[in-house]
């Protein structure tokens, strides 16, 4: 047998609508006898009720939807390690995914006409102006362009981190 009720209509909601209407018996439900005011007559009153809760329904739902999203994508680990952010283990392993440098730009010199890196070091406010020689010498202006767009500076790369080492050597 399929139910034909609405989703709003709960045991307690029902109970709250019956007494309301004996109350006001079917008119003011704040039981005026000669009431002037469209909105305390009954069936205006209690459609309003009803938006309110269906409103108050579909908010409980997107809650009860998002909680179960989180449950199934959760994989029930702590966000933070045992003791603190950086306990030992921790520390040494987040010093060692750190990156020597940082490619800021690429581009040419006005003096000698070759390209250049401007390279920030990690943890430091230093910046190193690192030539770059003939390495971008064969490439097309839009290679360079895509190359410096998403990352992929490999040639640049081996020359700058090269000399990044040799700087914190000395």
């Amino acid at each position: 047998m399929a139910n034909n009720q609405a989703k709003w209509i709960t045991p307690n909601r029902q109970t709250h609508l019956v007494s309301l209407f004996l109350r006001s018996s079917g008119f003011c439900v704040f039981g005026e006898p000669n009431c002037v005011i469209p909105e305390h007559h009954y069936e205006i009153y209690i459609e309003r009720l009803i938006d309110d809760w269906q409103a108050e329904d579909r908010q409980q739902a997107t809650l009860e939807w998002k909680a179960e999203r989180q449950a199934m994508h959760s994989l029930g680990e702590r966000k933070l390690p045992l003791r603190g952010q950086f306990n030992n283990i921790s520390m040494d392993i987040w010093h060692d995914k750190q990156p020597l440098f940082y490619v800021e730009s690429i581009g040419v010199s006005g003096i000698t006409l070759k390209p250049f890196a401007k390279v920030k070091l990690s943890s430091s406010y230093m910046r190193l102006y690192i030539d770059l020689g003939e390495s971008l010498r064969g490439v097309s202006k839009n290679k360079k362009r895509k190359a410096i767009r998403y990352g992929k500076l490999n040639s640049i790369t081996a020359i700058v981190s090269q000399a990044v080492i040799d700087y914190l050597n000395n």
